[in-house]
């Protein structure tokens, strides 16, 4: 009576075993984890601030000193043959604090056919050209000061993009969004939660065997309803904080050149990469100082910038790299304290910012920078000094173009 107790046991462990191996063959993710920390040294100590901006997301020049910088968990995997699901999560320090923070959950679908393609949930847009991309595969340390005054770093929001690739040589990609417009630069998730919209184009292709290129075009629209902004004060008393609530529009143009000899990448390569974008909004800032009757002004203000940059590998895993950043703003803000508060006031200033990086990398998943900039978005120049280090856990997948 054991002996049959004891092999209908065991018959029963291996199917159970069995069960469970075919589960786990199913539902296989890929897991990733991105290791980011640095130290930064830099001399002027007062606020950030890009003058003629108001500021929010993650804009900033980060701690000082040593501290982690952006660490990614991320899952992903097809769900089945007809969807694929991402998610990504973020663990960063700020001001002595653990944040997480959900950067990305999203499905897409899978084999529609006609190169077309259907992202739902919360994804970066795809507007611009370093937009899509995460902090670990930017070349530099820290993004370009236009992506700073416009979108607190990068744009991402809750909603669902259509794209299309076009069945031909040349690359050509078209997609379309609507989006909840609750994140920066929009806020306040105005049309029922459906208040922002985005759309892009982008070609591409090959020049012989060592050249190819990339063009791209974008615009972004928000009704915005109390966009809440960083606090600005010039005479070290209580800063009350400023909301926008109004129409805003965001238009772009993205090229990148590379070149490879005979696309051997491996040895030797060359990135040459622009962005330029223009953002013209009208509407109302409050400046919220917890009164009943805050003080108010109307506003109607452009704001523009561009940045270029190139980065060269000179020989197996050393690459040298130089930006050159510059933002300017035209702001009508009748209210004069209004305007110095809310940051619209440029200050006579034209941000700009010329930045140099020397990076090893030993393998895909890893990578040492050390970066320096010279800063003069402020009255006083600002050297700012950065070392650090990028690693990649587990599975990576490829970079876009």
């Amino acid at each position: 009576m054991f002996k049959g107790t004891a092999v209908t046991i065991a018959l029963s462990l291996a199917l159970l075993g069995g069960n469970l191996a075919q589960a786990a063959s199913e539902f296989n993710p890929q897991i990733s984890l991105i290791l980011d920390g640095r130290y930064t040294h830099y001399n002027n100590e007062s606020d950030y601030e890009l003058p003629g901006f108001m500021l929010g997301g993650e804009a900033g020049r980060g701690e000082k000193g040593f501290a982690l910088g952006h660490n990614e968990l991320v899952l992903s995997a097809n769900i089945d043959d007809l969807y694929y699901g991402k998610m990504t999560t973020v663990l960063a320090d700020h001001d002595g604090a653990t944040e997480v923070e959900l950067e990305e959950a999203y499905i897409e679908t899978l084999g529609l056919g006609s190169g077309a393609s259907i992202r739902a949930g919360r994804f970066f847009s795809g507007i611009g050209y370093l937009n899509g991309q995460h902090p670990h595969s930017w070349d530099f340390a820290d993004a370009p000061l236009i992506y700073r005054g416009l979108f607190g770093e990068a744009l991402r929001d809750d909603g669902v993009q259509l794209s299309w690739v076009a069945p031909s040589h040349l690359y050509l990609k078209l997609g379309a969004e609507l989006t909840r417009g609750a994140q920066f630069p929009a806020g306040g998730a105005a049309n029922d939660g459906a208040g922002a919209t985005a759309a892009f184009l982008k070609l591409g292709g090959d020049v012989g065997a060592s050249h190819s290129w990339q063009l791209g075009l974008s615009h972004w629209s928000a009704r915005i309803e109390g966009r809440r902004s960083a606090g600005h004060s010039h005479d070290g008393g209580a800063t009350a904080i400023p909301a926008f609530s109004g129409e805003s529009a965001i238009s772009g143009i993205d090229a990148v050149w590379k070149w490879a000899p005979n696309g051997n990448a491996g040895t030797r390569n060359l990135k040459l990469q622009a962005e330029y974008f223009v953002r013209d909004e009208e509407g109302t800032v409050v400046m919220d100082d917890g009164s009943v009757a805050p003080e108010s002004s109307r506003y109607d203000g452009r704001q523009s910038g561009w940045y270029a940059q190139t980065v060269y590998q000179f020989m197996p895993r050393w690459r040298v790299g130089l930006r050159y950043d510059q933002l300017g703003s035209d702001n009508n803000v009748p209210d004069p304290v209004v305007r110095a508060e809310s940051g619209l006031d440029d200050e006579g200033q034209h941000p700009r910012r010329t930045t140099l990086m020397l990076d090893y990398s030993r393998s895909e998943y890893s990578r040492i920078r050390l970066q320096y900039a010279q800063d003069e978005s402020y009255a006083d120049n600002d050297n700012a000094l950065t070392l650090q280090y990028t690693m990649s856990l587990g599975s990576h997948g490829a970079h876009r173009f």
